[in-house]
């Protein structure tokens, strides 16, 4: 995907993971979103956001958003491929729990050769997913997106699997391994509580299943894939 003689600085690859993950929740992406992300100020935000359209890797139309380039878009799959591929070598190899790997991820992925990657790659066997469900984008930047809705919107009745945990929230992660509750559950909506109130579900397979009633934070972080 991308040469390490032609590797940008860290402070570009934390912006380009940063808007990637924005689209890919579907957010809008400014300067104050950004900031917000990355902990910075505007200000800052707004000057490298200038920096990345002069290298051609965002477009940015004022009061409108920003927008990912074709070459944006690879160097940010680029860098996403190196954070994902760690997180889960960690995990699979080193064993850290999954709550652990995104602070160790974020400091490894500005400094492993794309070499070391793509043997770590190798080692794991090719994987997809990384240990939150996020897709891992192939070497070429392609990426395999599995069709999912948000727990949270899903209506009662409806039966799928957890596919996916977008936030990286450490005590979130913690919540949820508590419960048990982990990619690749059996997930069954059994009740939307009104008002704002909890998502009451079933985790688990059928026999052995656990009811949860789930807050919206929780319901907002899980992506199901619906069977």
């Amino acid at each position: 995907m991308s040469d390490d003689s032609g590797r940008h600085s860290s402070s570009i690859e934390d912006y380009m993971r940063a808007i990637y993950g924005l689209v890919e929740r579907g957010e809008s992406v400014t300067n104050a979103s950004l900031a917000g992300r990355l902990e910075v100020s505007p200000s800052s935000a707004s000057g490298m956001v200038t920096k990345l359209a002069q290298q051609g890797l965002v477009e940015h139309v004022p009061y409108r958003g920003i927008d990912l380039t074709s070459d944006g878009m690879q160097l940010a799959r680029s860098v996403l491929r190196r954070h994902r591929l760690i997180e889960t070598y960690l995990v699979s190899e080193l064993g850290y729990t999954w709550d652990e790997v995104h602070v160790e991820a974020d400091r490894l992925e500005h400094v492993l050769s794309d070499r070391l990657v793509e043997r770590i790659a190798a080692k794991l066997g090719n994987p997809v997913r990384d240990p939150h469900g996020d897709p891992i984008p192939a070497p070429d930047g392609s990426i395999d997106e599995e069709p999912t809705r948000l727990l949270d919107e899903l209506p009662a009745g409806a039966v799928g699997e957890i596919a996916r945990v977008w936030d990286t929230d450490p005590e979130l992660l913690r919540f949820l391994a508590d419960r048990s509750i982990t990619i690749g559950d059996r997930v069954e909506v059994l009740e939307r509580q009104p008002f704002g109130g909890p998502v009451v579900v079933k985790i688990g397979p059928p026999a052995e299943a656990a009811t949860h009633a789930l807050g919206t934070t929780i319901a907002q972080a899980l992506s199901v894939a619906v069977r």
